[in-house]
């Protein structure tokens, strides 16, 4: 009967100490992608200090996102979602732009302004027409995929080895992640800036195959490292080289000025406005008017 109450002890202890094991922590590190922190207008609060940031804003942006895109299928795939939020947070993290809507939120907008007019909204709502900031620029996402598949090191390993150590090396799998971005000024079409950049994550499964199980403790937050903390790191890193760029931001040029045809002509074609532009003229000197020659004086001659 003792050992029964003391069998019974023990399994309360453990199922206890599995609550408390699985109790949710806020602010969990192992939890966190490179984006960090929180943004409030011009300020923002534990971002990661690797992000550039601007000390005024380069005007208003929104992001959006070619939904239709292979990219964005192949995302799905690893039960990742929209890459706008994450990329918002950072652009007002970093003060180089002022985030405005255009995204899911805009039926919201829409929908309190037609309750406005509606008549169903308070007198003082303020929801009249010509209250929505412009976007001056879109910032358009994209990412390439690099599969899980083993690599280099690994396979070196598994041919050298054989046996446990081939199946230790065999877990070791590195995930790649390519992303760029596209700046477009909304007023022109024209692309200003385009930037890429990339993140590499070392997946060790090694450590579940040594030390028996899935993998525990610091060793198993590392072996599960989600996807889309490489993704995030590898938009940070877009992000920061197109920073780098705009702050030496030259416009681009095309003699007789954009959209007017261009230097580069086709044969049998009309010429492009900057070469079918005649040269201004040089202007005439203006004529210089000859003096006169001055007159002789007529002296008279002597009287006798």
């Amino acid at each position: 009967m003792k050992k029964l109450s003391t069998l019974a002890l023990v399994g309360l202890a453990a199922a206890l100490s599995g609550c408390v094991a699985t109790a949710p922590t806020i602010g969990d590190t192992s939890a966190k992608t490179a984006a960090t922190g929180a943004a409030g207008g011009a300020n923002a609060e534990n971002a990661n200090s690797q992000l550039e940031k601007c000390a005024k804003s380069m005007g208003t942006i929104a992001v959006v996102e070619d939904q239709q895109a292979t990219w964005f299928t192949t995302m799905q795939s690893y039960k990742l979602r929209s890459t706008v939020p994450v990329l918002r947070m950072l652009i007002q993290q970093s003060n180089c732009f002022v985030v405005v809507e255009r995204g899911a939120a805009m039926q919201n907008m829409q929908q309190e302004r037609a309750l406005q007019q509606s008549g169903e909204l308070r007198n003082n709502s303020n929801f009249g027409k010509g209250q929505m900031v412009s976007a001056d620029f879109s910032l358009n996402p994209s990412i390439t995929f690099s599969e899980k598949g083993t690599g280099g090191v690994g396979a070196a390993l598994g041919a050298f080895g054989g046996g446990l150590l081939g199946a230790v090396a065999g877990g070791i799998k590195f995930n790649d992640a390519s992303t760029m971005l596209v700046l477009v000024d909304n007023r022109s079409g024209v692309q200003l800036s385009a930037a890429e950049g990339s993140s590499r994550n070392t997946d060790f499964n090694l450590f579940g195959g040594l030390f028996g199980g899935g993998g525990g403790g610091a060793a198993g937050g590392f072996t599960n490292t989600p996807e889309g903390k490489v993704i995030t790191a590898a938009f940070i890193d877009s992000f920061n080289q197109m920073v780098k760029a705009l702050r030496n931001y030259k416009a681009q040029s095309v003699e007789g000025g954009l959209g007017t045809g261009g230097t580069l002509a086709v044969d049998g074609a009309a010429k492009p406005a900057a070469a079918a532009a005649p040269a201004p003229a040089a202007a005439a000197a203006p004529a210089t008017k000859k003096k006169p020659a001055p007159k002789k004086k007529v002296v008279p001659p002597a009287t006798k």
